[in-house]
């Protein structure tokens, strides 16, 4: 079945998407970090932003098409799952905030070794990606799970599609500028801060769906 157009009425569900799709990727991890160092560095930014984009779509194209039909199959399984997301967005949240409490991090983008040819820069790229597990969690399972409760689901898996290529492209070419701002501890805490809020928040919410 072919998706209906976009319609104004649709912008929230579009907007929601957004939200929680650049609420999971902004947390701190190997692959942000790695896109970061390359943009402070300006080694091969388009490619890698590319690749980190193009794969968040895949896999939250998968989630959101493959979700619906499980659900239509297994009615039991989206109810499961929605809380199931509610937990792990708990825990998520509760994990940022307690760094935001801790303290002690800051990104170091010194004496990483930087890549020097493309292709061990895709690759190491793609393992950051492919190969972390809390990927295949935040985008299949939890998104495809969250697009469940929208119709029609796609605009919401558009809106996280969308937060992601926003997100890897500002990030990238944006690292120079944010570079002196997160060499602190304090910036990265209060990060952390707004991302246990916003997570605990969507946990709530999705738990009284």
């Amino acid at each position: 079945m072919q998706p209906l157009p976009m319609t104004p009425d649709m912008l929230p569900i579009l907007m929601a998407g957004f939200g929680l799709g650049f609420s999971l990727i902004l947390a701190i991890g190997a692959q942000n970090a790695f896109v970061l160092r390359q943009g402070i560095r300006g080694q091969h930014v388009l490619p890698i932003v590319l690749t980190c984009a193009l794969s968040d779509a895949l896999l939250i194209t998968a989630g959101v098409a493959g979700f619906g039909t499980l659900t239509s199959a297994l009615p039991w399984f989206e109810p499961v799952m929605r809380i199931g997301g509610a937990l792990f967005l708990t825990g998520y949240g509760l994990r940022s905030l307690r760094s935001a409490w801790t303290g002690g991090a800051a990104l170091s983008t010194e004496g990483q070794g930087g890549q020097t040819a493309l292709w061990p820069a895709v690759l190491t790229c793609l393992a950051f990606t492919w190969l972390n597990p809390h990927v295949y969690l935040d985008t299949v399972v939890l998104l495809g799970a969250i697009s469940a409760q929208y119709t029609p689901a796609w605009v919401f898996g558009l809106g996280a599609v969308t937060a992601s290529f926003v997100f890897f492209f500002t990030l990238g070419y944006g690292a120079r500028l944010l570079a002196p701002i997160f060499a602190r501890p304090r910036a990265w805490q209060v990060l952390d801060a707004l991302i246990g809020v916003v997570m605990l928040a969507l946990a709530v919410k999705l738990a009284l769906m």
